[in-house]
């Protein structure tokens, strides 16, 4: 299996022959678990154990082959990040595994990167390993329908209950806090908000972005939409095709750029970036204060980044739209190589290890531009 368009044509038994090969699963097979809740054994031995359970549902059979194939890579990368968070607990001696979900969704996109995989597909199934342990504790939530609603616009909820059973029924354990009929709350949950096998219906996008920022009163609440400007965030690594997208997709709009900021200002990109963002912010107020569309155009690969510009645009009043930008990683070095100030390369590499892909939940509309 050399990319992920061969995956449509690849059995079950070829792709986890394929993923036993890779390093990453050779680090799962050498990270052990708490044998409470992993009497099985070992994170690769869990692993096998939850793929085979995947086939054996009764709903599997009825899924397209593109959800069988998120399922299935999602049960192979979901304990991924076990062996960089697995420790031992001094006073109990128990094996715990903290934050794993969240590493492992960085590697899943490292390896759903490297194989080719299609962007939408990759972040979905990056997704789905991160909030692959949700569904077990939604009683505990305080707002159970908000937690199923919140998820609804991240992955489809019936996959996520679909993974959560194999997950569960693929392990042995001597005690478990996941039985079965707990799962089946997230089920209903879901159905009784209609967002089960698709995202929420909000009232608008409006009511969805102040939902998504807990400012939403209430989910029956239509809030206006009397939005003073748009302002169009750009994102993608150095040398991603940001500035040629918005020439040929945004000609009209004035662009506030770090870029031709740090120039005028005569700063290297390693230098202290405080003035350069004080002069962003400066002149992004100016069209803010005007009602005027603009485009700011950085790198704002990282979700907190992106939120305090977009805290900004909000104060005035501004709809947020982000576009991300991605090309496979060769045709973005070579970019960068071609430009008259290329960006040092093991910055950008440092920069696609760190990247966090924009999501709906973030503004108001959302496009991403993926080029092979």
């Amino acid at each position: 299996m050399k990319n992920w368009n061969d995956i449509k044509d690849t059995t079950n038994a070829q792709i986890i022959a394929w993923a036993e090969s890779q390093p990453w699963a050779a680090a799962m097979a050498a990270c052990e678990q708490d044998p409470k809740w992993h009497a099985e054994g070992d994170v690769w031995t869990h692993t096998k154990m939850v793929c085979a359970q995947l086939e054996r549902l009764a709903e599997w059979l009825s899924l397209d082959r593109d959800a069988q194939i998120k399922l299935l890579f999602t049960a192979l990368l979901h304990d991924s990040g076990k062996p960089q968070t697995t420790t031992i607990e001094p006073q109990t001696g128990r094996t715990t595994s903290p934050k794993h979900s969240i590493a492992g969704a960085a590697l899943a996109r490292k390896v759903l990167r490297d194989l080719g995989t299609d962007l939408p597909t990759r972040e979905e199934i990056v997704r789905l390993v991160r909030f692959h342990g949700r569904p077990p504790y939604l009683l505990e939530n305080s707002q159970p329908e908000k937690e199923v609603i919140s998820l609804s616009w991240l992955v489809n909820n019936r996959l996520l209950y679909l993974f959560a059973l194999a997950d569960t029924r693929g392990r042995k354990a001597k005690e478990t806090n996941r039985p079965e009929e707990k799962l089946d709350f997230w089920k209903i949950i879901s159905e009784e908000n209609q967002c089960f096998d698709r995202p929420y219906a909000f009232k608008n996008e409006q009511a969805r972005f102040l939902f998504y920022r807990g400012e939403l009163s209430s989910l029956h609440y239509t809030p206006r939409q009397d939005f003073r400007c748009t302002v169009t965030l750009m994102s993608g690594l150095p040398g991603a095709g940001k500035d040629t997208w918005l020439k040929e997709h945004r000609p009209e709009l004035p662009v506030v750029a770090l870029d031709q900021i740090r120039e005028d200002l005569g700063m290297d990109p390693t230098d202290n970036q405080g003035k350069v963002v004080q002069a962003a912010r400066e002149k992004a107020r100016e069209h803010l204060r005007a009602g005027r569309d603009f485009a700011f155009n950085a790198t704002n690969t990282m979700q907190q980044t992106r939120k305090r510009w977009i805290d900004l645009f909000v104060d005035y009043g501004a709809h947020t739209e982000i576009v991300y930008v991605e090309p496979k990683l060769p045709k973005i070095l070579e970019r960068n190589r071609r430009r008259e100030s290329p960006v040092p390369e093991k910055v950008i590499l440092h920069l696609l290890e760190k990247l966090e892909p924009p999501q709906i939940t973030e503004c108001h509309g959302l496009r991403l531009i993926f080029k092979p």
